[in-house]
């Protein structure tokens, strides 16, 4: 049944016609109860209802019921958002779980990756598939194929081993990024000029010796590095400790003179230091030295010890002339690591010690023979306390930067005496003339040789008992010498420097470096081995050595060096070329000694060949030199020599 229903409003507007549908029923409905007359009257309009005449209850009902059900349809609503929002949530992680084992169809992938290159490149496709490259039909690599260009591309990471080369992604600042394709990471080092035996050795200013890993530390008793390179207890290698030197001796001349702040020399500079009332410290006049020095006396135990406080930073290079009297006197310094605001405590002991280490105190021994001698002693603080880090902890080891550490405290602690304290930023003189005086003091008098204490084996050749010499470690140390005589006059090097020439006539399987390559040509070995090895690099080095000595002794002593240079650059020429592969260089000449492949120098042995070259092209006009350096350093550049 419908009926229309006019409601008078007590607004100004028109009265608004309201429409409802009445449910018909059963007579049980609740209309059947009413008359059909009375039924009719429904259809009347209604009679205007004033404000004052509704029914108060009603409104207020009315009012009272719509906000609960906006209400409970409001919760409806955020009871099916939070529902849906978990359905999800529990849908995405599903799908991640099981992502690592979900790949596209590639049917399906390929056309997107299609559309996607076609709308990179202004609409032009270009479509990459999957495609096994098969690589000498030995194995396979997955590549990529375009199809368009007729392109395969090769991952890389196939590239690098099998040719040997070296790449990296790198973009700079907004650029786009780039790929930087490295045949060889080795760098050639150009001539300044013509090779002067007085002056740089080669370019070993670039070299840090005491940095390398296979240096266990800067022996205290020495002041010259301990190897480890073929014995890990730690020994003497002659060759090391001559690029020590002679990289110190290039940076003085390259790098500029150092800053120095002198902390206590007894007389115009002079510490406040701190001394225990059970300790004391005085300045007494050495009629020797015609100086004044300092006197200590301490109590037994750290608290006993005289000290100055400090906040060095940068100047790490502690100088110190000391003379302890007992065993239990020793130097202090207190370093602290900024970063990290922890302290190591160096201690410098008169003990056959090399380095040890407790906790945060690193030992450091002057040898036994210290007691009652004047000695100088230079160390690199920054050095001495990251070989302690290293010796403390060997797996991983903290690199410790120079900029980090700070010299807190210095102190002396038992009987003695010290003098001309320094801090600076380097001392390259006082490292060069420590490793002139090793060679000195440790070349054998009956062989003019300075020997390996260790054994050495090389793959296919006899071993190399200890005590074996090295041609290299010969050149290099009369470098050394040479220099040191030029530059200081004393004549002990140049008398040292003579000595060392003995070897070079000896032959190696009678304890020198004298080889000979098919009954003709004589050669330096590095390796003294049986057969002969006619490694490379080290001959070349050994005649560097004959080259300083002869430029800088006197004629009789430079006759007899050039002599011998003149002879192993006569067997250089004549052999060089033995060494070339067509697109690379050999380490030795082995693959003719013992009939094996060839010993191929890796990068930056061959990168030592080109530099070696190209600093004996300077002193020899010989066009074969330069021209082979220049070939050479092609081949860095992947450049190879022509086929048939």
């Amino acid at each position: 049944m419908n009926a229309v229903l006019y409601l008078e409003h007590d607004s100004p507007e028109p009265c608004r016609k309201i429409s409802t549908r009445l449910l018909a029923g059963p007579p049980t409905n609740r209309m059947s109860k009413y008359s059909s007359s009375q039924r009719d009257a429904f259809a009347v309009p209604a009679p205007p209802v004033s404000r004052e005449n509704r029914d108060p209850r009603k409104s207020q009902g009315i009012k009272q019921r719509e906000p609960l059900v906006f209400f409970i349809m409001r919760l409806n609503l955020k009871a099916v958002l939070l529902i849906l929002t978990v359905a999800v949530v529990v849908i995405t992680l599903g799908v991640y779980m099981r992502c690592a084992a979900f790949t596209f169809s590639p049917d399906l992938m390929r056309p997107l990756d299609r559309a996607g290159r076609q709308s990179a490149n202004g609409g032009e496709a270009t479509a990459l598939q999957d495609i096994e490259c098969s690589i000498n039909q030995e194995y396979s690599v997955h590549c990529k194929r375009d199809e368009n260009a007729n392109e395969v591309y090769v991952p890389f990471s196939f590239l690098r081993n099998y040719f040997d080369v070296s790449g990296a992604v790198s973009t700079t600042g907004s650029e786009v990024a780039k790929f930087n394709w490295v045949h060889s990471t080795a760098k050639v080092n150009l001539p300044r000029g013509k090779y002067d035996a007085r002056g740089v050795f080669m370019y070993f200013e670039n070299y840090n010796v005491e940095v390398r890993d296979r240096v266990k530390c800067i022996s205290a008793a020495e002041g010259v590095p301990v190897s480890t390179q073929w014995e890990k207890r730690g020994y003497f290698y002659p060759t090391q400790i001559a690029q020590f030197a002679l990289s110190h001796y290039s940076k003085n001349i390259t790098e500029p003179a150092p800053r120095v702040r002198v902390l206590e020399d007894g007389d115009g500079n002079q510490m406040d230091w701190s001394t225990p009332k059970t300790s004391n410290m005085t300045r007494i006049w050495h009629h020797k030295f015609n100086t004044s020095v300092v006197q200590f006396e301490t109590a037994p135990g750290y608290e006993g010890a005289i000290s100055i406080a400090l906040n060095q930073t940068l100047d790490l290079l502690l100088s110190v002339d000391l003379l302890l009297v007992t065993n239990s006197s020793s130097l202090m310094v207190t370093v602290l690591n900024r970063d990290t605001r922890h302290s190591y405590n160096l201690h410098y002991i008169p003990a056959d010690l090399l380095l040890s280490v407790q906790d945060s105190n690193i030992y450091y021994g002057l040898g036994g023979s210290a007691i009652n001698k004047w000695r100088h002693i230079t160390r690199d603080l920054h050095i001495d306390v990251q070989k302690g880090i290293v010796l403390g902890d060997k797996r991983s080891p903290l690199k410790v930067r120079r900029s980090d550490l700070e010299v807190t405290a210095l102190g002396f602690l038992g009987l003695g005496f010290y003098d001309n304290i320094t801090l600076s930023t380097s001392d390259h003189l006082a490292h060069f003339y420590d490793a002139a005086e090793w060679f000195i003091h440790n070349q054998d008098p009956k062989t003019g040789g300075w020997a390996n204490p260790v054994r050495r084996s090389l793959n296919g050749f006899a071993e190399l008992r200890p005590g074996w010499i090295s041609a290299m470690g010969q050149g290099h140390a009369i470098s050394v010498l040479s220099r040191a005589y030029w530059h200081s006059g004393d004549e002990r090097y140049l008398r040292a420097a003579a000595a060392g020439l003995q070897p070079y006539r000896v032959y190696s399987r009678d304890g020198g470096v004298l080889a000979q390559f098919m009954d003709k040509f004589y050669w330096y070995e590095e390796y003294p081995t049986t057969p002969p090895s006619y490694v490379l690099n080290g001959f070349i080095y050994s005649l560097l050595g004959l080259y300083d000595l002869n430029s800088t002794a006197p004629v009789k002593i430079a006759r007899e060096a050039g002599k011998l240079f003149a002879q192993g650059m006569y067997s250089l020429k004549k052999m060089l070329l033995l060494y070339d592969t067509g697109s690379g260089t050999s380490y030795d000449l082995r693959h003719l000694s013992l009939g094996v492949a060839p010993n191929l120098a890796r990068w930056d042995y061959h990168a030592t060949h080109v530099n070696q070259l190209l600093l004996l092209a300077t002193i020899d006009s010989d066009p074969l030199i330069a021209q082979t350096a220049e070939r050479w350093k092609g081949y860095m550049f992947g450049r190879r020599a022509k086929h048939n």
